[in-house]
């Protein structure tokens, strides 16, 4: 009796074994599943193709940017500018140089070029792109284009930012530069802490989350921003509770239209607004408040354009940086928003100012 209780004991035992290595191994397994399923969802897909139509300059490490020439020829301008446009735009939505008045074109003999940044439009992606590499690419535009030894810069929003890698790597090649509601990275390390959370803390909760991301785990952001569980980043969906009462008077003047958003996205959201993100608000390898006035002998200005209502940045965040920067001139707008330079004359105002002063 004795040795049939133990081997029934035996026999149990060895069957609890069996389980538990079976229970361990489904678990490892569907551990291993649930791994590699969120690794292949977080992967970006490849860049799309896209068939060339426009103009291209190749560069020295033989990518292209397709560009867009306004104004006056090259050859006779008086005045030459690159315009960096900012982010989910391309070379078509270059709103200065399409908005400025002929009359203006003409009097000072304005020549402008708009031109896709990497992953937008036809402009090859840069999948190493640095806020420098963005500025040694818009020199080797101008060059590639023959501007000069000088030409003038004008970036809006996301262009607004790269514009501070402009004034910081190729201050030399600088005529004159205009930031116009240029975005704010909370994370630039000379910001005063306490500022740049209130400010971060204004936005909203998918947005704050949506630039955490990017700067935190930027290799999550692809997916953080085409998963349909939570609410992704409001300019990448359209979401309109980012606008202020005039931004909103503005745009639906317009129709809420954006004619160029499938040019603009055509190789891809991760080449192009997702890249925007983990560039735009990852840690940069220079401060802005670190950049030197590139004018010392007053041979050129800048200028930074901010409306005191633009619910996409911080005006006090844009107060402090040009305190500190004194040789900055600064223009702010009362009661307007983000899009305050669509308003009729703005733009003939703040592109005059940027060539003749004022």
């Amino acid at each position: 009796m004795s040795r049939d209780i133990s081997a029934a004991l035996v026999n149990e035992q060895r069957r609890s074994s069996c389980n538990g290595v079976v229970k361990t191994f489904l678990l490892v397994s569907l551990a291993v599943l649930f791994t590699a399923c969120f690794y292949q969802s977080i992967q970006p897909p490849p860049v799309k193709t896209f068939s060339v139509t426009s103009p291209r300059v190749k560069l020295r490490d033989g990518r292209h940017l397709a560009y867009k020439e306004h104004g006056v020829s090259r050859d006779i301008a008086r005045y030459k500018i690159v315009y960096i446009h900012g982010f989910d735009s391309c070379r078509h939505d270059a709103y200065f140089s399409n908005s400025i008045s002929q009359g203006l074109v003409e009097e000072l003999m304005i020549y402008s070029v708009s031109f896709d940044r990497p992953g937008y439009g036809e402009s090859d992606p840069d999948p190493n792109r640095t806020p420098r590499s963005i500025a040694l690419d818009i020199e080797q535009l101008a060059d590639g284009l023959g501007l000069g030894p000088k030409f003038y810069v004008l970036g809006f929003s996301l262009g607004g930012q790269i514009t501070w890698s402009c004034l910081h790597y190729i201050p030399h090649r600088l005529a004159g530069v205009t930031l116009v509601a240029p975005v704010i990275n909370f994370w630039w390390r000379n910001l005063p802490v306490n500022m740049s959370k209130e400010a971060l803390s204004a936005l909203l909760p998918r947005d704050r989350w949506a630039l955490r991301v990017a700067h935190y785990m930027p290799w999550l952001t692809y997916w953080w921003n085409t998963q349909r569980w939570f609410p992704v980043f409001s300019i990448i969906s359209g979401n309109r509770e980012i606008l202020c009462p005039q931004d909103m008077t503005i745009l639906s003047k317009l129709g809420f239209k954006r004619p160029n958003q499938a040019h603009t996205r055509q190789q891809g959201e991760y080449e192009s607004l997702h890249r925007d993100l983990i560039v735009g608000f990852g840690n940069w390898e220079f401060d802005p408040l670190d950049v030197q006035n590139p004018f010392p002998d007053n041979e050129g200005l800048v200028h930074l354009w901010q409306g005191d209502d633009d619910w996409f940045l911080s005006v006090m965040l844009q107060r402090y940086i040009v305190s500190k920067l004194a040789w900055i001139r600064y223009h702010e707008i009362a009661g307007s928003g983000h899009f305050f330079s669509l308003l009729d004359g703005n733009v003939d105002k703040i592109v005059k100012t940027l060539l003749v002063g004022g």
